[in-house]
C-alpha cells in the first residue's frame, strides 16, 4: 500500500496542496464507495493501519441492552463475540471487507477524490491570488476557449475573458502578454484567476514601471479613466515643486509614454495634471478642447456646467461623447457641456419664461394703475397684461373713457410690471456668475499686446482694440 502514499505525495506536490487534504479525500471517497457497494446506512469510518499502511473501513456500532436500531446498535452478547471486553454504552468497530469493492466503487472513489482535490486547489489559488488584485503579471497564452483566452501564470491558469480584452489586440497560443489580476472567483463555472488587458489598472501599473518618479512616489497617480483600445486619461500630481509631473510621464521626446502606447497597441493616452480645484481639474481633463468658463451648478451632487466656444464644442464632447465621458469619470463630476450660442438661447428662454403670459390686468394695481382704470380695461375685454402690452396708444384711446393721460398711466404701470422680472433675472444670474471661475491668468511680458474682446471665450477678431502693456507692468490675459 506504500504506492498509495507515494501517489498521494506526488499528487499533493503537483497541485500545491497539503497531502493531509488528499488523504482525507481518499477516506471520504472510500466511505462513499463502501456505502454504494454494501448498500448500507451504517456509520462508517476509514482509518490507516499503521502496520500495513492500508486503508481499512469500519462500521461503528453502539452496545445497548435493548436494540432499537439494528443497523447501528448491538446487544451486549453480540458485542462480546467481537470484543470480549465490551461493556454496555461502548462503541464497537466492525471491520468491513475491502476486497469486495469492485470497479464501479473504485470509479466512484476516484470521482470523489478528484472533486475534493479540485476544491482544495481552488482554495489554495484563492488564498494566494485574492490579495494580489490589481497586480501586473507576465503570462503566456496557453489556448483559446471560444472568445476567451487561457493564460499560464506558472502555478495556475488564468482566464482572459473577451470583455477584458482590448479592441486593438488579438493573441494566439504562445504569445507573452502583460495583464493585471482583475479578480479571483472561488466558485462558479469559470472559478479561478481572471486577468485583464482592458482595466485602467494596467495603464497605471505600466506607468509605475516606466516612470521612475512614480515608482519612488515623487509623482503620484491620482486617477485613471479608460476605454480600452481607444483612449485613456490619467491624472498625475507632483509632490516636488521642481518636478513636472506631466513631463516626467511623457519623457524625453515622448519616449516613456510612447513605450506604453506601443504596449497598448496604439491606444491614445492623455496625461493631465491633477488639481484639487474641480474647475481647474475639469478644464485640464477636457483637453484638447479650450474651455471658456466653468460654473458649479451643485457642489453637493458634484454637477458642473462647462461653456465652450462654438468651434470647440465637438472637440470637447469628442467622438461619440468619449472625451467628456472620460473627463467626467476621471474627475468624478457630472459635466454638462454647452456652446456660447446654446447658453445665450437658454438665458433668453429663461427670461421669456419669467414673464407670466396669463397675468390678469388687476396685477397692475400693485404697480400704480388705479382700480377704476383696471375695471374699464376688463370691461373692454382686455383681461391680461400681455394683451394690454401689445396694444398701441391709438388702440387704448379707442376704449370709452380712456384719454391720453390715462394711456400714459397704463404704459407706466405695464413697464413697471415687466421691469420686476428683469431685476429677478439679474439677481438669479449673479449666483452662477460668482461661482463661475475664470481660467488661470497669465502675466503678459512688457511690450507685448493683448486683445481686448467683447466677452469671455471669444476669439480675437481682426480690427479688435488692443492695449499696450507698459514697461514693468502686467496685464490680465
Amino acid at each position: 500500500m506504500g504506492t498509495i502514499f507515494q501517489s498521494i505525495e506526488i499528487l499533493s506536490k503537483g497541485k500545491g496542496i497539503d497531502s493531509q487534504i488528499v488523504i482525507d479525500a481518499v477516506k471520504d471517497a472510500m466511505i462513499v464507495a463502501a456505502r454504494k457497494h454494501f448498500r448500507t446506512t451504517e456509520d462508517l469510518i476509514v482509518e490507516i493501519n499503521d502496520a500495513t499502511s492500508a486503508f481499512e473501513i469500519f462500521a461503528v456500532k453502539r452496545v445497548v441492552e435493548q436494540v432499537q436500531d439494528p443497523v447501528n446498535e448491538l446487544t451486549l452478547d453480540q458485542a462480546r463475540k467481537i470484543d470480549p471486553s465490551a461493556e454496555a454504552g461502548a462503541e464497537i468497530r466492525v471491520l468491513k471487507p475491502t476486497e469486495g469493492l469492485g470497479r464501479i466503487s473504485a470509479q466512484t472513489a476516484k470521482q470523489v477524490i478528484l472533486q475534493k482535490v479540485r476544491e482544495a486547489e481552488r482554495e489554495t489559488i484563492f488564498s494566494e491570488y485574492s490579495g494580489r488584485t490589481g497586480e501586473l503579471v507576465n503570462c503566456v497564452i496557453k489556448r483559446v476557449e471560444g472568445p476567451d483566452l487561457i493564460a499560464d501564470l506558472g502555478k495556475t491558469e488564468a482566464r482572459l475573458p473577451k470583455k477584458e480584452q482590448s479592441k486593438l489586440e488579438s493573441f494566439s497560443a504562445g504569445d507573452r502578454v502583460r495583464c493585471v489580476i482583475k479578480a479571483v472567483d472561488k466558485t462558479g463555472k469559470n472559478a479561478g484567476v481572471i486577468v485583464s488587458r482592458a482595466a485602467p489598472e494596467l495603464v497605471m501599473r505600466l506607468f509605475e514601471q516606466e516612470v521612475p518618479e512614480i515608482y519612488d512616489n515623487t509623482v503620484v497617480i491620482k486617477g485613471c479613466a479608460r476605454e480600452a483600445g481607444e483612449r485613456t486619461k490619467i491624472a498625475v500630481l507632483s509632490r516636488d515643486r521642481d518636478v513636472d509631473c506631466v513631463g516626467a510621464c511623457v519623457g524625453m521626446k515622448g519616449m516613456r509614454v510612447q513605450s506604453i502606447i506601443r504596449e497598448l497597441r496604439g491606444e491614445k493616452i492623455d496625461i493631465i495634471e491633477y488639481s484639487e480645484d474641480p474647475v481647474q481639474f475639469a478644464t485640464k481633463a477636457l483637453s484638447p478642447a479650450k474651455i471658456s468658463r466653468v460654473a458649479i451648478l451643485n457642489a453637493a451632487e458634484k454637477h458642473m456646467e462647462v461653456i465652450v466656444d462654438d468651434s470647440q464644442l465637438s472637440l470637447a464632447i469628442g467622438k461619440k461623447g468619449q472625451n467628456v465621458r472620460l473627463a467626467a469619470k476621471l474627475i468624478g463630476w457630472k459635466i454638462d457641456i454647452k456652446s456660447e450660442e446654446e447658453k445665450r438661447q437658454e438665458v433668453e428662454s429663461q427670461m421669456a419664461a419669467l414673464v407670466v403670459p396669463g397675468a390678469p390686468v388687476s396685477a397692475l394695481v400693485e404697480h400704480g394703475l388705479s382700480e377704476d382704470i383696471a375695471g374699464k380695461l376688463i370691461a373692454a375685454s382686455i383681461g391680461t397684461v400681455e394683451k394690454l402690452g401689445s396694444m398701441t396708444p391709438e388702440d387704448l384711446e379707442a376704449i370709452p373713457e380712456i384719454d391720453p393721460e390715462t394711456v400714459s398711466e397704463i404704459q407706466t404701470a405695464v413697464n413697471r410690471y415687466y421691469r420686476q422680472f428683469e431685476t429677478e433675472a439679474q439677481a438669479e444670474d449673479a449666483l452662477p456668475a460668482q461661482e463661475a471661475a475664470p481660467l488661470e491668468e497669465e502675466s503678459v511680458p512688457a511690450g507685448e499686446t493683448v486683445a481686448v474682446t467683447e466677452g469671455p471665450g471669444e476669439a480675437e477678431k481682426p480690427g479688435s482694440d488692443t492695449m499696450e502693456i507698459p514697461e514693468g507692468g502686467h496685464g490680465n490675459g
